[in-house]
C-alpha cells in the first residue's frame, strides 16, 4: 500500500476508452478537450508507464472492469483532487479516486479502486475495502469497516465502530446504527434491510469483459 504524497505531480490525461460509447458521451468528452481513444483494447499497445483510472461508479461494475482490463498489465493511477483532504497516516492501494471536497481524517486504510465522491467524509481509524464507493455528502464515522464492494449512498451516515459487509448497499439518506450483513440493501432512519437484494439494486449494463468488447468503435 502507499501513502498519499502532497508532492505528487499532476497527471497528463491521454483520453477516454469505452467499449460501448454513445454519441452524447463522446461529444461531452470532446467538449472537455479530451480525446475519445476507442475501446479498451486500445490499452494493449500502451507502454507500462501508462496508468488507468476507472470512471465507473458502481462497485460491482468497477471490480468487473478492473478484472477485465488486468490482461493489459497497466497500473492504476491515484487521483486526488486539489480540494480533497487526505490526513496523515492514511494508506491506500492502487486506483484511489478522491473528488473535490472529500475528506479523510487519519489512520485510514483505503483498498483498491476506492471512490470518494464530492464532499464525503471518512473518519479516523476506518478501513475501506476494495472497490468501495462513498457517494457525495455521505459520512463514514471513525472505527468503521466497509468491506469490499460496499456502496454508501448520497447523504447517508454510518455511525462509529460499525461494519458494513461485502457488496452491501447503504441507501441515500440512510443512517446506519448497527452492523450490515453482506449483500444486504439498507434504507431509512434508522437503516433497515429492504425487500430487495443487492442483486436487485445492480444497474443493468453490458459487462465490460463480454465478447462484444472486441467490436471496433470509431474514435
Amino acid at each position: 500500500m502507499n501513502t498519499i504524497s502532497d508532492n505528487a505531480p499532476p497527471w497528463q490525461v491521454l483520453g477516454f476508452v469505452d467499449d460501448y460509447p454513445t454519441e452524447p458521451n463522446v461529444e461531452s468528452v470532446h467538449r472537455l478537450g479530451v480525446a475519445f481513444l476507442g475501446p479498451t483494447r486500445w490499452l494493449a499497445a500502451q507502454p507500462a508507464s501508462t496508468h488507468v483510472v476507472l470512471g465507473v461508479g458502481h462497485p460491482r461494475l468497477r471490480r468487473e472492469t478492473d478484472q477485465a482490463i488486468a490482461r493489459y498489465g497497466l497500473p492504476a493511477a491515484t487521483v486526488v483532487h486539489p480540494a480533497a483532504e487526505i490526513g496523515p497516516d492514511c494508506v491506500h492501494q492502487q486506483g484511489l479516486f478522491a473528488a473535490g471536497g472529500a475528506r479523510v481524517t487519519t489512520n485510514v486504510l483505503l483498498g483498491r479502486h476506492v471512490h470518494l465522491n464530492q464532499n464525503c467524509t471518512v473518519g479516523h481509524d476506518s478501513v475501506l475495502g476494495d472497490y468501495v464507493s462513498v457517494n457525495p455528502l455521505a459520512a463514514v464515522s471513525g472505527y468503521c469497516r466497509l468491506e469490499d464492494g460496499v456502496l454508501v449512498g448520497t447523504t447517508a451516515a454510518i455511525l462509529p465502530k460499525l461494519t458494513v459487509g461485502r457488496d452491501a448497499t447503504v441507501g441515500a439518506g440512510a443512517c446506519v446504527t448497527r452492523d450490515v450483513a453482506p449483500g444486504v440493501v439498507v434504507t431509512g432512519v434508522p437503516a433497515r434491510p429492504t425487500d430487495r437484494s443487492a442483486a436487485d439494486a445492480r444497474p443493468v449494463v453490458m459487462a465490460a469483459h463480454s465478447r462484444q468488447d472486441e467490436v471496433d468503435h470509431p474514435a
